[in-house]
């Protein structure tokens, strides 16, 4: 069966536009766990429009028993809030470190990126990104590198010690029949060459079936959609129906 971890961001964001602590992110990833979810997903960003630094310490505090997945971009540095009510952003490293979740998804994404839309370019100088994934390594996390389907990049996370990739959707949402061939070859490659598989970005219950097809995929994150679907069809509802596509052969 291909995991379901749901990204509780959106959720967050709700969370801050009023002052307070409703919805509670402890309480709703709890019923996500209740409902068959497999792990719970958070990005912080320096700016914390969402998900905040403590909320990473408390979802790690409160022993969801599923896998808890930290993502962002590892070198995102101290960043001092605006806001008095919250605390300061200590930097993406900083967290992992106190939190130490089951497993680090790092993303190449900037600190006012409405979203991440792309991933790591290793051709690039490597050299500081493979020490942070032998660090987060040595604190116990699995660490995974948010990728494109490029299958030139995708031997070089394995080179420098990752132990999963997470295929960045985004193309295959706006084309999935065009481009789930491409998606596929990745998926194969990274596979032989001893990757672990994962993908994310704008999966919903319309594409998620193709997807699902993907060879030798572990794991799913989906957050944005999942959202909104759930206020269609209600939480419970919404995770089954996602369940129920990822336990197909």
């Amino acid at each position: 069966m291909i995991a379901l971890s749901i990204n509780i961001n959106k959720v967050a964001l709700i969370r801050n536009s009023r002052p307070g602590n409703n919805p509670d992110l402890v309480n709703y990833a709890k019923k996500c766990v209740r409902y068959g979810a497999k792990g719970i997903t958070v990005h912080p960003r320096p700016d914390q429009r969402h998900i905040r630094a403590q909320d990473c310490i408390n979802l790690a505090n409160a022993n969801l028993g599923v896998e808890f997945n930290i993502e962002g971009n590892p070198f995102a540095s101290y960043c001092a809030s605006d806001d008095e009510s919250v605390s300061d952003y200590p930097g993406f490293m900083a967290i992992i470190r106190q939190v130490k979740p089951d497993q680090c998804t790092l993303v190449p994404d900037s600190h006012q990126q409405k979203t991440s839309d792309h991933g790591f370019d290793l051709t690039q100088d490597t050299t500081e990104l493979a020490k942070l994934i032998t660090e987060i390594k040595n604190l116990g996390c699995r660490v995974s590198l948010f990728m494109d389907a490029d299958l030139n990049q995708i031997p070089l996370a394995k080179a420098i010690g990752a132990d999963r990739i997470e295929l960045y959707t985004g193309p295959f949402a706006e084309d999935p029949e065009g481009t789930f061939n491409t998606y596929k070859a990745a998926a194969l490659l990274a596979h032989e060459i001893g990757l672990g598989i994962n993908a994310g970005h704008d999966l919903n219950l319309e594409n998620m079936a193709l997807m699902a097809q993907l060879p030798s995929l572990e794991e799913v994150s989906i957050g944005h959609a999942l959202t909104l679907e759930a206020m269609d069809f209600g939480l419970e509802e919404t995770i089954n129906r996602y369940i129920h596509i990822l336990e197909k052969d």
